[in-house]
C-alpha cells in the first residue's frame, strides 16, 4: 500500500497513492458515515484548475485526488519521487478501475451504493452490468443527470433522496469539471464519499470504447479518444497536452511555482446536474 500524501502538479494537489490505499481510505470513510470528496484526474482535470483560479481552490479542497491519467503518474514521480519514503508509483489510480475496485470491496463489505450522472438509458446499462459482475452489490439508489444547472430547492430534494436511500457512496458521472462541482459543493449535505468518476459510466454501461491497455500504458489514451470524437476535442488535447508538458518542464526547472492550498473561493454555487 503506497500512500505519500498530496504533491503539486501545477499547483494542484495530487495524491501519491495507488489503488489499494484509495481503496482503503474510501470504504473506510463510507463504513463511518464520513463525507469525503474524491476524483481522479487526468491532464484534462488537472488544465482545468491550472486555468481556472476558483476550479483550482475547488480541487485543492477535496480529500483525494488520485492520478488517473499516465502523464500525471509519471510527474508525481518526476517532480516529487525524491521524497517518496520507497518505491515510486508504479501504476495510476484509473477512475473507471477505481470504480470496479471499490464496487467489489462495496460488495464484500455490504456498503450499500447509489449512481448519480449520465443518461437514463446509460445509467441503467451501468447498473445492471455492475448487479451482474458483483454479487451482493446492493445498488439502492440512482438518478440520471439533468443536463442543465438546478435549483437549491432541487439541490437539497436530491440530497435528501441520496441520504433516504440508505447509500454510504455516492458514484458521480457528469464528467470534467461538472461531477467535481457536485462533489465540491455537496460534501457538507451528504455523510459519504462521493467519488467523481468521469466516464466510468460510459466505459462500464457498455456505451462508450476503451482504449486498448498498450495505449493505456502508454499514456496514449486522449489520441484514442481524439481518434474517436475528433470534432469534440481536438481543442482539449492540441491545446491542452502541450501547455501542460510546457508548464511541467518550468516546475521541474523551479520556474513554474504554485502553492496548493492558492485558488479563489468560488463567489457562488454552479452545481450543474
Amino acid at each position: 500500500m503506497l500512500d505519500y500524501g498530496k504533491h503539486s502538479v501545477l499547483g494542484i494537489g495530487v495524491n501519491a497513492i495507488d489503488y489499494e490505499s484509495a481503496v482503503g481510505r474510501i470504504i473506510d470513510a463510507a463504513k463511518n458515515n464520513q463525507a469525503m470528496s474524491v476524483t481522479a484526474l487526468a491532464v484534462h482535470g488537472v488544465m482545468t484548475g491550472v486555468l481556472d483560479r476558483e476550479h483550482q481552490y475547488r480541487l485543492n479542497q477535496f480529500d483525494l485526488v488520485c492520478p488517473d491519467g499516465q502523464p500525471v503518474r509519471w510527474a508525481l514521480n518526476s517532480l516529487h519521487g525524491k521524497r517518496f519514503s520507497a518505491e515510486r508509483l508504479s501504476d495510476r489510480v484509473y477512475g473507471p478501475e477505481l470504480t470496479l475496485r471499490l464496487c467489489e470491496a462495496a460488495a464484500k463489505q455490504d456498503v450499500p451504493i447509489y449512481l448519480f450522472g449520465a443518461t437514463e438509458e446509460t445509467l441503467s446499462q451501468f447498473a445492471e452490468k455492475l448487479g451482474e459482475r458483483f454479487e451482493g452489490l446492493r445498488i439502492v439508489g440512482k438518478r440520471a443527470s439533468a443536463f442543465r444547472q438546478i435549483t437549491p430547492e432541487e439541490r437539497d430534494e436530491l440530497a435528501a433522496e441520496i441520504v433516504a436511500s440508505g447509500a454510504q457512496m455516492c458514484f458521480v458521472g457528469l464528467g470534467c469539471p461538472r461531477q467535481e462541482i457536485f462533489a465540491y459543493e455537496m460534501k457538507e449535505r451528504l455523510p459519504m464519499p462521493l467519488i467523481a468518476v468521469g466516464a466510468a459510466f460510459a466505459f462500464h454501461a457498455g456505451v462508450l470504447e476503451q482504449a486498448p491497455p498498450w495505449m493505456q500504458n502508454a499514456g496514449l489514451e486522449w489520441l484514442f479518444r481524439l481518434t474517436r470524437e475528433p470534432s469534440r476535442l481536438w481543442r482539449r488535447y492540441l491545446y491542452l497536452n502541450p501547455t501542460y508538458l510546457t508548464l511541467l518542464g518550468l516546475q521541474k526547472a523551479g520556474l513554474y511555482r504554485k502553492r496548493t492550498d492558492g485558488g479563489q473561493p468560488p463567489q457562488k454555487d454552479l452545481l450543474f446536474g
